[in-house]
């Protein structure tokens, strides 16, 4: 089930072709009780996303039995903020129909990976209460999410640990300090930022785990829960890990978080 974020043109349109419509691929559950519903940002440095931390995913969590929405967020040659315009939207498009996809509105995560990361991560520090007044009844939800969970995410713009693509997809080559001290988003953590389940690994030389502990850290300053695991083995990208069964284990690390906070 496809849910089209905007029902017209989404803001900064480029035209109306596939990659220009923000959307989000729906696998409920189906339970007698309202579950939670985790929203899955696919990696891909901002220029694509990868199917292998989607689709997979998705299963995993209706295994669980939570239910799950892959979001096609857009991608290069759309940049900031475009792509977290879609992900605040996902949000709230989440609430408005909750109560019609038998989720609870006040169990709703952003998960995201790599490059996802950074866009689950921005939408967990860029959120707003949404417009009360807005002729979009949408748009009057909160684009709060409820919890992060971040893969081996791009946290950090600034250098040396900053993904150099996911930045330049994002801010073009020359981003000013402005633009990359707020799209950092270790630095825009405060005691209002969602509770955080993030893991990484060791050798990870794409995106070094400093990302995740530069988050953890921020996290800790301001008083936020957060789960925190970096494994030993595994390079960039490698979605459940199913050939490292070690690191594999993060998945059941995070049921056992998500049950946890009522998910």
């Amino acid at each position: 089930m496809i849910h089209r974020l905007w029902p017209n043109e989404a803001p900064m349109a480029k035209g109306n072709e596939s990659e220009d419509i923000p959307r989000l691929e729906l696998f409920l559950v189906p339970d007698s009780k309202p579950t939670g519903l985790v929203i899955i940002c696919p990696g891909g440095g901002y220029r694509t996303r990868a199917e292998h931390e989607a689709y997979p995913i998705a299963r995993w969590l209706n295994e669980i039995g939570v239910s799950a929405a892959v979001l096609h967020y857009r991608v290069h040659p759309y940049g900031y903020p475009a792509p977290l315009l879609d992900g605040k939207r996902a949000v709230r498009y989440a609430r408005y129909y909750a109560g019609e996809w038998n989720v609870d509105p006040g169990r709703i995560a952003v998960m995201g990976f790599s490059a996802g990361g950074h866009l689950a991560s921005t939408v967990g520090t860029h959120f707003d209460e949404g417009d009360p007044m807005s002729d979009d009844p949408i748009d009057r939800h909160s684009s709060r999410p409820d919890g992060l969970i971040l893969c081996y995410p791009v946290i950090t713009f600034t250098e040396p640990y900053t993904h150099a693509g996911s930045r330049e997809a994002q801010l073009g080559s020359e981003p000013g300090e402005k633009l990359i001290h707020a799209l950092s988003s270790e630095l825009q953590v405060n005691a209002d930022t969602p509770p955080t389940f993030l893991w990484h690994t060791a050798e990870d030389n794409s995106v070094p785990p400093e990302n995740s502990l530069l988050f953890a850290g921020a996290l800790s300053r301001h008083g936020v829960p957060f789960e925190l695991h970096i494994f030993e083995q595994g390079k960039h990208g490698i979605g459940l890990a199913p050939e490292l069964p070690d690191t594999a284990c993060w998945a059941d690390t995070c049921r056992r978080w998500l049950k946890r906070r009522g998910f």
